[in-house]
């Protein structure tokens, strides 16, 4: 189901900004698995899937805070940032897939724009590296100029910083742009930006929409092409 809280003028967008994590991907378990291996290391006592799941979108340095507690050890919370970072690096694929019909809607898309079509790129609080990493190995790659992590700017979404980035390399205007991604983080950063937002409900926290409402929100990975396309 499409419900629309703001009509985005699809025929004048001509950037799609894509978060990455519970928006073109379902990386909860390979995600969940590097925390429990980083809390099992350190000796803490491991956390439910689901749990972690809820962690997840303010970047890597935060995912483990809050999985530790928020403890007041920096040097701590360091180390095991480090022992995350290295677990992931090797387990980022071991389970991560591409939702179904997000190429079909990516297709959808790119096709329909009659030879002029609207450019698309990701901007995720995941670290760049495996950012990239993930979106190659699973054939996504082509369909975006560009891929950004958390760690690309001195600052992450909410930030505007790398969407005002993206807006220049793609030579698009803030009203032709939207933002599409699984949580409030990526709806506040498309109004900072002065862009448009769509939330999707089947990522990892449709829950914190309640914070702050997209302009359009899908339940299915495929209403996109609805939103965006033809």
């Amino acid at each position: 189901m499409i419900r629309t809280n703001r009509p985005i003028p699809k025929d004048q967008i001509k950037l799609l900004i894509f978060d990455l994590d519970g928006t073109l991907v379902d990386s909860r378990l390979d995600l969940a698995n590097s925390v429990n291996a980083m809390l099992r290391h350190f000796g803490k006592p491991l956390l439910p899937n689901e749990v972690i799941a809820s962690y997840i979108g303010d970047g890597a340095p935060m995912l483990v805070r809050r999985s530790l507690g928020d403890p007041d050890d920096e040097s701590y919370v360091q180390q095991a940032l480090e022992f995350f970072l290295l677990y992931y690096r090797e387990h980022k694929l071991d389970n991560t897939y591409v939702y179904a019909g997000i190429k079909e809607a990516l297709d959808a898309i790119r096709a329909s724009r009659n030879g002029d079509p609207v450019k698309m790129a990701v901007l995720s609080n995941k670290p760049v590296v495996p950012s990239r990493a993930i979106v190659q190995a699973l054939d996504l790659g082509d369909y975006f100029f560009q891929v950004y992590g958390g760690n690309s700017f001195h600052t992450k979404k909410p930030d505007p910083a790398g969407v005002q980035v993206l807006l220049a390399e793609a030579g698009a205007q803030p009203e032709q742009t939207a933002i599409i991604g699984d949580s409030y983080i990526d709806v506040v950063t498309a109004s900072n930006a002065g862009a448009y937002s769509v939330g999707v409900n089947y990522g990892f926290a449709p829950h914190t929409f309640v914070e702050a409402q997209p302009d359009i929100l899908i339940d299915e990975s495929h209403e996109l092409a609805k939103v965006f396309g033809a």
